[in-house]
């Protein structure tokens, strides 16, 4: 069994590497982490937008899931010069996106919820007392089938709206992927790119780890090498995921 010594992780480093869980993790484990952005993202234009005949103006909520959806839902809004009234609703995936609806909204102004209990507890709220409420979700051209399927069971009345895309980078040119042992994957988008750009991965011997159960049940489907997910009641985040499995695979 080979050692880890060298980690991938598709996403942008962090503003302060040294005070960020990695930082730690290589000292701890003698690895190497690398960072590297598997895909960005583009603005739907309004021309593209009106062609899936969505009216914002037709909903009384707004679910968001990301300051991605936050920022392109503000700038559709603009773009089509139509003022979001101050009755509209925000269901916020996380305290985090709900703070920062600020950036363009009075928010005491406003009516803003969110869960600690992340999409479960969410839902639940939008299914209570809100649930005759008509609901946009601002969103890529990539959904998340898992979320959907929970809106599903709530018999909730929503609308996907999509805003932005999600376009894989070019990777070939900049990764060895034969350097790896352990890759990590945050969002299907991800998982995507790394197709895209190297589709014989599946014959590769790379770990495979995620963030996510739909991602990991995605990575599953392509027959790919899952090694772990985050998160779970033992390793609630992924750098304590990455900590016990370094630790349990370099021991074996």
């Amino acid at each position: 069994m080979e050692k880890i010594s060298k980690i991938l992780i598709s996403q942008p480093a962090p503003a302060d590497f040294e005070r960020s869980p990695y930082a730690e993790l290589e000292k701890k484990h003698n690895v190497k982490f690398v960072f590297q952005k598997f895909f960005r993202i583009e603005g739907v234009t309004a021309i593209e937008f009106r062609k899936d005949k969505v009216n914002l103006l037709d909903y009384t909520g707004v679910l968001m899931t990301s300051r991605n959806a936050v920022d392109h839902y503000f700038r559709m809004a603009k773009d089509m010069r139509i003022e979001i009234p101050d009755s509209m609703k925000f269901f916020c995936l996380n305290e985090s996106i709900a703070l920062y609806l600020q950036k363009y909204v009075t928010y005491r102004k406003r009516k803003i919820f969110f869960s600690k209990k992340h999409v479960d507890g969410l839902v639940d709220i939008m299914g209570g007392k809100h649930k005759n409420e008509k609901f946009v979700i601002p969103c890529a051209d990539t959904g998340a089938s898992h979320l959907n399927d929970i809106l599903d069971q709530k018999n909730l009345d929503y609308t996907k709206a999509v805003i932005f895309k999600n376009v894989a980078e070019e990777l070939n040119e900049t990764i060895n992927l034969d350097e790896f042992q352990l890759l990590v994957l945050f969002s299907p988008s991800g998982l995507d790119s790394l197709l895209q750009n190297f589709p014989d991965v599946v014959d590769k011997k790379i770990f495979i780890a995620t963030l996510g159960a739909n991602v990991a049940q995605l990575v599953k489907d392509k027959n790919l090498n899952l090694a772990f997910q985050a998160p779970t009641p033992e390793t609630p985040s992924i750098s304590a995921a990455i900590d016990l499995f370094l630790t349990e695979h370099n021991k074996a």
